[in-house]
C-alpha cells in the first residue's frame, strides 16, 4: 500500500509539472501574439534562398526583429521569389530599406537581413498598387559583392589570358621574330654608316644654327620696319591734324569773307539805287534843259501867251 501511495504521488507529482509546463507555454505563445507586426514583401531575383524557411529570422543590424511568413514563385514582370515578411512594430524599416540573404557558412541556415540606408528618412508604410504590403527592395550583402567581384576578376583573368594566347600565337610569334631580325639588320646598317650618320647629324646642326641666325636678323629687320612704320604713322598722323587744322581756318576765312560780301552787296545794291535815282533826277532835268533849248525865243521872251508856261495848264 505504501509503494501505491508513493507511485500515485510521484504520478501527480509529474502531472502537476507537465501542466505548468503547458500553461507557461500557452502563455508565453499568448504573449507572442500580442506583439504587434508590420509585414513587408521583397521581391528576390539575384539571390539563391537556399536555407530560407518559413519562420526563419528576419534581423536588422543582427537582431531579430522578425520572421518569413510564407513565399511563392511569381513570373511578372520578372522571374523572381516573392517572400513576406512580418517585423516588429518597433523595428524601423525606412524608405529606401535594402533586403538580402545571410547564410551561415557552418550550419547553411539562411536568415534576411534588412539594412536602412538613411537614419533620418521615413518609415517604409506607402503600399505600392497592386501589393498587399510595403515592399523592400533587393539588397546584396558583402559576401555577394565579394563574390562578384571574384567573379569579375576571375573573368577578366580570362580574357587576359585569351589576349595573351591570341597575341603568342605561332604566327604572331613568327611576325615577332621577324621584326627582332629586321631591327637587328637595321642597327648593323647603321652601326656601318656611323661616319656618314655623324656628317648628316653636323649638317642638320649647321643648317639649324643658319636658321636661327637667319631668325635673328628677321626679327631685327622686322623691328626696325616697326620702328620706321611707327616714325612714319605719328608723321601721318601730325600731317593729318595740320591739314584738319588748315581746312578748318580756310572754312572759317570761307564764311567771313562770305558774310563781307554779302554786307558790301547789300551796300552796293543801295548804292546803285540812290545812283540810279540820282541819273534819273539827272536825265529829267536835262530832258527840262532841251525842251527850253529848243525854243529859243520862248527861253530869251519867255513863255507866248497860248503855250503855258512850266506847271501851267491850258
Amino acid at each position: 500500500m505504501e509503494a501505491d501511495a508513493r507511485y500515485t504521488l510521484v504520478g501527480g507529482i509529474v502531472l502537476a509539472v507537465a501542466g505548468m509546463i503547458i500553461l507557461f507555454t500557452l502563455w508565453i505563445a499568448g504573449k507572442a501574439d500580442d506583439i504587434a507586426y508590420q509585414h513587408y514583401t521583397v521581391y528576390f531575383r539575384n539571390q539563391s534562398m537556399d536555407g530560407l524557411d518559413v519562420d526563419s529570422a528576419v534581423k536588422i543590424r543582427g537582431i531579430k526583429v522578425g520572421a518569413v511568413t510564407g513565399f511563392d514563385f511569381v513570373s511578372e514582370p520578372t522571374e523572381a521569389v516573392r517572400v513576406v515578411v512580418k517585423v516588429s512594430e518597433d523595428a524601423p524599416v525606412r524608405e529606401g530599406a535594402e533586403a538580402y540573404v545571410k547564410r551561415n557558412i557552418v550550419t547553411g541556415l539562411a536568415t534576411i537581413e534588412i539594412t536602412n540606408l538613411t537614419e533620418d528618412g521615413k518609415l517604409l508604410t506607402e503600399v505600392p498598387k497592386g501589393e498587399k504590403y510595403p515592399v523592400i527592395t533587393e539588397g546584396s550583402s558583402e559576401l555577394d559583392k565579394v563574390a562578384s567581384a571574384v567573379t569579375r576578376m576571375a573573368e577578366n583573368g580570362a580574357l587576359v589570358l585569351d589576349k595573351m594566347n591570341a597575341l603568342l600565337s605561332d604566327k604572331n610569334q613568327a611576325r615577332l621574330a621577324a621584326t627582332l631580325e629586321n631591327l637587328q639588320t637595321i642597327s648593323e646598317h647603321l652601326a656601318n654608316n656611323r661616319e656618314a650618320m655623324d656628317r648628316a647629324v653636323q649638317g642638320i646642326s649647321d643648317a639649324a644654327d643658319e636658321f636661327r641666325f637667319a631668325g635673328a636678323s628677321i626679327s631685327q629687320a622686322a623691328t626696325r620696319a616697326e620702328g620706321s612704320i611707327t616714325e612714319v604713322g605719328k608723321n601721318a598722323q601730325t600731317a593729318l591734324k595740320e591739314a584738319a587744322q588748315t581746312l578748318e581756318r580756310m572754312q572759317k576765312e570761307a564764311q567771313t569773307l562770305s558774310t563781307k560780301l554779302q554786307a558790301i552787296s547789300d551796300q552796293g545794291a543801295l548804292e546803285f539805287s540812290a545812283m540810279s535815282r540820282d541819273v534819273r533826277t539827272a536825265a529829267d532835268s536835262v530832258t527840262a534843259a532841251g525842251q527850253k533849248l529848243s525854243n529859243p525865243k520862248a527861253l530869251l521872251l519867255g513863255p507866248g501867251k497860248q503855250q503855258p508856261g512850266p506847271g501851267e495848264k491850258k
